[in-house]
Parts: structure tokens; C-alpha cells; sequence
């Protein structure tokens, strides 16, 4: 007789998200790692969109972003990662600026850090793409609200959200489209970390259930400081990115990366054997 204890769908599915989650950090590792066997050490890992990785780096990103509107459940924890999805593609479809000679093979035409013109074509494409399914996707909520197959009160407060960041997105598109190319990647990236920052403290302190036991507490609390302490990192090493010839900002964009990996290995483990997944109760 079999020994594996039984499970329902609703575990085998929450369960499968969050290691799959996990499994596009580690993908962005090893796609980098084998593209740094070609182009060498780059500043940063957002540089290696430039390199042969670009592929697997976007595709990662986007598989999260729908792992992560999957998983949300619902409360302030699903807003929370309702809006770390928005933030998910952006990161992946408007690449970072580059310094001249960052990426070997790669002609940057200015004198500090800028957008590559050639790339502009393509980052246009994705973001009217990204506004456009977001619309589509905002529509469709409303039907399914209307139709009463979602409750306006369980999703209301994530459409209210992800209407205000489309609308903020496009209205920067539309009248600074300069800053955004510029500042795009270097916002949403820091919106994602940030706002997983958050989750991982709703984690240790849930507000309206029991808290998880001390061990996973803890874990939480530090991974929540640790990814606060490396975006601080982040923010202030980002303008001399290079300069030291010590790739500060590539570790510490490696370390965020490994801390939102270690929070869905935590999660694992903490609601591996719940009936009843947590995140998907509100909190």
C-alpha cells in the first residue's frame, strides 16, 4: 500500500505554484550563469536582457506574474501580490539602461547610463501590449462580476489597484515617455521587491488568524528586513553601478532574487500540509 498521504487538488495546485514561483528566480540564475560564460561578469543582472539569456529572463518574469495572480488568494496579501504581478512584466519588457560598454558587443550612444535606441522598438511593443491585455483583463473581472462569478468585495480593492497602475503606466507612456524609458525598469523593480517586502511581514504577523509558529516567523521577519536592506543597497549603489569595478549592483539585484526565491521555499514548507491553503484565506 502506498505510503503518500492524500491530497486535494486545491493543495496539489497552491502547492505546484509556489514551487514553480521559486523555480523562475532559479531559472534567472542559471540562464545568467550560462549567458556569463559568453559575455563575461555584467554590472547587473537586469544587463543580461542584452545577452543570450533575454529569452529566458522575460519568460521567467511573465511565467511569475501569472503564477502570482493564480496564487494570491485574497485581503491586503492578494493586493499585495496582485500588485508585485503587475510590477513582474514591466521588469521583463522595459530592459535597464545601460553605460557604455557595459554589454561587450553592444554600442550605447551616450556618455552615462541611457536607453539602447535599438531596443525602443521592442520595449514600445510590450508595454502597449502589457496596457492593453491589462485593460482587456480589467474588463473581463467587471463581466465576471456582473455575471456574479466574482464577488465585487473579494476583488474590488485589486481592481481599484491594477486600474490605477495601468492608468499611471499609460499617462507616463503617453506624456514622458523619456523619463520612462529612463526610470521604468529601475521603478519596477524596486515596486517588486519591495512589495514582496511587505508580504513576508503579512506572513510573520497575519492579522486576523493565528501566527504561523516561531521558526517561520522569524524567517519571514528576516527575509523581509534582508530584501529592505538590499533595495536600500540598490537604490543608493545604482548610480555608480561599474564605477568601483566590483559589481555591486549585480549582487545586490542576486541577493533580492535569492531572498524571493527563499520566501516561496519558506512558504513550501510552512502550508505544505494545509487542508486548506492560508493565502487563501483572507486575512
Amino acid at each position: 500500500m502506498s505510503s503518500v498521504a492524500s491530497s486535494t487538488s486545491v493543495q496539489r495546485t497552491y502547492r505546484y505554484l509556489r514551487i514553480g514561483i521559486a523555480g523562475t528566480a532559479l531559472a534567472i540564475f542559471v540562464a545568467v550563469g550560462v549567458a556569463t560564460a559568453e559575455v563575461g561578469v555584467l554590472t547587473s543582472v537586469s544587463d543580461y536582457f542584452y545577452s543570450p539569456a533575454r529569452n529566458a529572463f522575460v519568460g521567467a518574469l511573465i511565467a511569475a506574474a501569472l503564477a502570482l495572480v493564480a496564487l494570491s488568494g485574497r485581503g491586503v496579501e492578494r493586493a499585495l501580490l496582485d500588485a508585485a504581478a503587475l510590477f513582474a512584466p514591466l521588469i521583463a519588457l522595459v530592459p535597464t539602461t545601460l553605460a557604455p560598454g557595459s554589454v561587450p558587443g553592444l554600442s550605447v550612444p551616450c556618455s552615462t547610463r541611457c536607453f539602447p535606441p535599438a531596443y525602443e522598438a521592442d520595449a514600445a511593443n510590450g508595454v502597449l501590449t502589457y496596457l492593453i491585455m491589462g485593460g482587456l483583463t480589467v474588463l473581463v473581472a467587471l463581466l465576471l462580476v456582473a455575471l456574479r462569478q466574482l464577488s465585487l468585495a473579494a476583488v474590488g480593492f485589486s481592481l481599484v489597484l491594477t486600474t490605477a497602475l495601468l492608468a499611471t503606466v499609460g499617462a507616463f507612456w503617453v506624456f514622458g515617455r523619456d523619463a520612462f524609458f529612463a526610470q521604468g525598469h529601475f521603478v519596477a523593480t524596486i515596486a517588486f521587491f519591495a512589495l514582496f517586502a511587505a508580504v513576508a511581514i503579512f506572513n510573520a504577523f497575519p492579522r486576523r488568524q493565528a501566527p504561523p509558529p516561531l521558526v517561520f516567523r522569524v524567517l519571514y521577519t528576516v527575509i523581509a528586513l534582508a530584501l529592505v536592506a538590499v533595495l536600500v543597497a540598490y537604490i543608493v549603489l545604482l548610480p555608480g553601478a561599474g564605477a568601483s569595478g566590483v559589481p555591486v549592483v549585480l549582487l545586490a539585484e542576486a541577493a533580492a532574487l535569492s531572498l524571493f526565491f527563499a520566501f516561496w521555499v519558506v512558504q513550501s514548507i510552512e502550508k505544505w500540509d494545509d487542508a486548506d491553503p492560508r493565502i487563501a484565506a483572507a486575512r
